[in-house]
């Protein structure tokens, strides 16, 4: 196994883009990223910025449209994008990291019970029975929250809240290292939001697992994150921990999403950003968020920003 990099995850350069009718999507455009063990990073962005395709790159899991899929991925030492497909699946997808899916009733079969769906993960990779992994599974429903005997139901037969909790112990079941959610409270109310979030932190201290958390809810993914990143047109445009970034953002576009999130304690109405994201297949030259930037000038529009070299990392050139 390569030494490259010490820490749980590093991304370099990793792009994928996607073949339509009427042009390529450069969904995930050139992403750096560090992850340590035992963190929590959460990835902010509007809807369409291609938070969901760097679930899909770093998973793997691939539409056939593919256009462009290249970049290095290091976990935990080893570059996962050398691997074939079937080293892939065998050693590092639900071994290496897992994925809990946005709307859990789509991702878990209707006909079989969400106790052998949880199980079949540790029977393929761990080589365990399955008297064995039901006991396991059993475990990983004390962690999440779900009762024992909720093992023998299906998916239909749970609430919204309870399928998500199933589909957090499927990810666990195999002990992986780092797990994606991608968008994991979407659809349900508050008080349940914030009992998943409850069962987040609790697994990330108890379990010492990493988590990549996919969103657009910035209130609710506050509680968890120890890290953020801003993603906005296929690209990360800030990074910094969240006791750094949520005071203070640096880039205008993270400026402008901090503010428009309702506060309980703020006599100032939210705000909201003008204008609209541009099309993910005709991107331009400069800034990808000149257009909308009030604090736009001349370089922005024709030179790509690149990330600050001192302190906090920021893609802008007003902190070149």
């Amino acid at each position: 196994m390569s030494t490259v990099s010490e820490k749980l995850l590093k991304i370099e350069n990793l792009v994928l883009y996607f073949k339509t009718t009427t042009g390529v999507v450069q969904a995930v455009d050139g992403i750096d990223f560090e992850l340590d063990a035992n963190r929590a990073v959460v990835i902010l962005g509007e809807s369409g910025c291609g938070k969901t395709s760097l679930a899909k790159a770093l998973l793997r899991l691939l539409p056939r449209n593919v256009d462009k899929y290249s970049g290095k991925v290091y976990l935990q030492g080893l570059d996962v994008m050398a691997l074939d497909d079937e080293e892939y699946r065998r050693n590092v997808r639900w071994v290496g990291m897992s994925l809990v899916p946005q709307a859990a009733m789509n991702a878990l079969n209707p006909v079989l019970r969400v106790g052998d769906q949880v199980a079949e993960p540790a029977i393929i990779h761990l080589g365990l029975s399955k008297a064995e992994a039901l006991i396991l599974v059993n475990k990983m429903f004390q962690h999440v929250g779900v009762p024992f005997d909720f093992i023998k139901r299906y998916p239909f037969e749970l609430s919204g809240g309870m399928r998500q909790r199933v589909a957090l112990a499927m990810a666990l079941v195999s002990s992986p290292d780092l797990i994606v959610l991608d968008e994991p409270t979407s659809a349900l109310d508050l008080l349940t939001q914030a009992n998943i979030m409850n069962v987040l932190k609790r697994i990330k201290h108890e379990l010492g697992t990493s988590f990549i958390l996919i969103t657009h809810d910035i209130a609710t993914s506050s509680e968890l994150a120890d890290e953020v990143a801003i993603m906005y047109a296929g690209q990360i445009v800030e990074t910094g921990s969240a006791r750094d970034f949520f005071p203070a953002p640096l880039h205008p576009y993270s400026k402008m999403l901090m503010a428009s999130v309702p506060l309980l304690r703020s006599e100032s109405d939210p705000i909201f950003i003008t204008g609209q994201p541009p099309s993910l297949m005709n991107l331009p030259e400069g800034c990808r968020f000149a257009t909308r930037c009030p604090f736009r000038f001349e370089k922005c529009a024709g030179e790509p920003p690149v990330f600050s070299k001192e302190g906090r990392k920021v893609k802008c050139w007003l902190h070149e």
